[in-house]
């Protein structure tokens, strides 16, 4: 038996153009329905909101992804979450950087720290805080 955890991300109206920012970045396939598509749109102006979506590539990256309809309570808060990425090579680690930090706030520079290669992070554009890792075998 196995288990995997994947990453929900909830947007309020943002969650279709950040999954195609993420497949952008990372390549994939994107699957998105809409409350359209469920026939349960409760509010017109949210009928191509995403009830269901995400972002899965053959590299193993997967991220999903839905808008909160406006008559539930919704609230981004402050660092709620991190996405950490790792990968085991600098230069594909270095080249999801360059594309994410697109319109981002770095909040750390990508470069070498005390326990990695290479570490970044950044705030995208959608107030999503992605930790970016070279990983390396812990030796404690």
């Amino acid at each position: 038996m196995s288990v995997t955890t994947t990453t929900h991300l909830n947007f309020r109206g943002d969650a279709r153009a950040a999954l195609d920012y993420y497949r952008s970045v990372f390549g994939g396939r994107v699957a998105a329905v809409t409350y359209k598509d469920m026939g349960n749109a409760q509010n017109e102006n949210e009928a191509d909101w995403v009830v269901w979506g995400e972002v899965a590539g053959d590299n193993g990256f997967h991220v999903m992804a839905y808008d909160v309809p406006s008559h539930l309570p919704w609230d981004q808060g402050s660092n709620p979450f991190f996405v950490s990425v790792r990968g085991d090579a600098t230069d594909e680690i270095s080249a999801l950087w360059q594309k994410l930090a697109e319109d981002s706030t770095v909040v750390q520079p990508l470069g070498p720290s005390q326990w990695a290669p290479l570490y970044g992070m950044l705030t995208d554009r959608f107030g999503v805080t992605w930790v970016l890792d070279v990983a390396v075998p812990y030796n404690g």
